[in-house]
């Protein structure tokens, strides 16, 4: 079967402003970098760019560690990377489930032929310090598994201290960041995390495609110690230990390819790495402590904004992400009629939720190059109109009019 071009015109994708859970507009600068001109895996241009790339995403981390880079592929492909890779079949995982991406956990760490573990806590919460301590103790699992900030609750599991009662416990902690970073204090080293993964597509405000990773000494380890290397391009070590499961993932040869070895694993994704070490540089450039301040403020506008409308919070609100909040769908109000409206007529995207939250909350995400005031109110003043359409009782200015009051208060 024969096809034209003209079936197929060039893509013209409408303008949109991503205001859901992700992924959220890339910053103007980051899809610049991302239309550099490629170069050969091994230009010295480019091996500097890794290295750069390194450098960057400890200060994002807020780590010394050495082993920090980056996992082609969306977040999804970094979490499978660090739990292949410190997993072996038949280890105890344990994996405390707030939320949908517990549950991811849970099934790419069985994929891995680990023996799960899984402790509940109702969407909307988040666990204590005293009942991981318990799980731990009573299981002592060789990996703690646990989301950071889980976008389908919008809650913010609080970290520093766990990484004392897994050493407690024998065990290694590793934390799914992809919503969190960068919008949320992260502290890898002072919190004692053993290894941690993130994507671009939130509060980094960058593309999906690109997994930045971070693991301990004490990660690399246990990493090394299975490690082994494709024949064909073999170095003469030895085999060690039992061989990760995934070839694409192995964080073993992973890291000689970003190593001083730069043992060749994959064709390194050029334009990708840009992305990533733009939304870096933006980021450090601004300030870890800044971002995480500039998401705490418009998130606190949006949510004032959302109360202001009349709209009832979802979850903990002490444990809320600063970067995504869920709010109720009022009574009578066809939900995904509200999203479909503000798609259309003010071409604005929220999200709804998953499992026992769906059809039940709306999500609206405040993160990346969209954490800003315009956007904010925009997206408020649009929301308002459409519930009014829908027959809600909104009051009258009330949300564009909360969040200016808490601009206001911040000067």
């Amino acid at each position: 079967m024969s096809h034209s071009v003209s079936e197929h015109p060039q893509i013209h994708p409408p303008q949109r402003l991503l205001m859901g859970p992700g992924p959220v507009n890339a910053d103007p600068r980051v899809l610049r970098a991302m239309s550099a001109p490629l170069i050969g895996q091994y230009d010295p241009a480019m091996t500097g760019y890794m290295n750069e790339v390194m450098a960057l995403y400890r200060g994002v981390f807020c780590t010394s560690n050495e082993a920090t880079l980056l996992v082609d592929g969306t977040s999804r492909a970094g979490i499978e990377a660090a739990i292949v890779s410190l997993v072996e079949p038949g280890e105890k995982v344990l994996v405390p489930v707030f939320g949908r991406f517990g549950h991811l956990l849970k099934e790419i760490a069985e994929r891995a032929g680990g023996e799960v573990v899984v402790i509940e806590k109702e969407w909307g919460q988040v666990f204590t310090l005293a009942e991981l301590d318990a799980a731990l103790a009573a299981h002592r699992p060789r990996l703690l598994a646990l989301v950071q900030g889980d976008t389908s609750t919008t809650m913010n599991q609080p970290l520093e201290g766990i990484a004392a009662l897994c050493n407690k416990h024998g065990t290694l902690f590793y934390t799914d960041a992809t919503a969190s970073l960068g919008g949320n204090e992260f502290l890898a080293d002072a919190w004692g995390v053993d290894a941690a993964t993130a994507g671009l597509q939130k509060c980094l405000g960058g593309p999906s495609g690109s997994a930045p990773i971070t693991l301990s000494e004490k990660a690399v380890e246990v990493i090394g110690a299975r490690r082994h290397v494709e024949a064909g391009i073999d170095d003469g070590s030895a085999p060690r230990g039992i061989r990760i499961a995934s070839n694409y993932l192995d964080l073993a040869m992973i890291l000689d390819y970003w190593g001083p070895k730069r043992l060749n694993h994959h064709t390194e994704a050029t334009s990708m790495l840009y992305a990533a070490r733009e939304c870096a540089r933006l980021l450090v450039g601004e300030g870890i402590p800044e971002a995480v301040a500039r998401h705490r403020l418009h998130g606190t506008a949006m949510t004032a904004g959302l109360q202001g409308l009349g709209l009832q919070l979802f979850g903990d609100q002490a444990h809320r992400m600063n970067n995504v909040v869920a709010v109720h769908i009022p009574e009578g109000v066809n939900g995904e009629a509200v999203r479909s409206a503000l798609l259309n007529d003010y071409s604005i995207e929220i999200g709804t939720s998953f499992g026992p939250l769906h059809g039940v909350v709306w999500r609206i995400g405040v993160m990346g190059y969209n954490a800003r005031k315009d956007a904010v109110l925009l997206t408020l003043a649009a929301l308002e109109q459409v519930l009014r359409a829908a027959g809600a009782p909104v009051t009258a200015g009330g949300g564009v009019g909360a969040a200016l009051e808490v601009y206001e208060a911040a000067g």
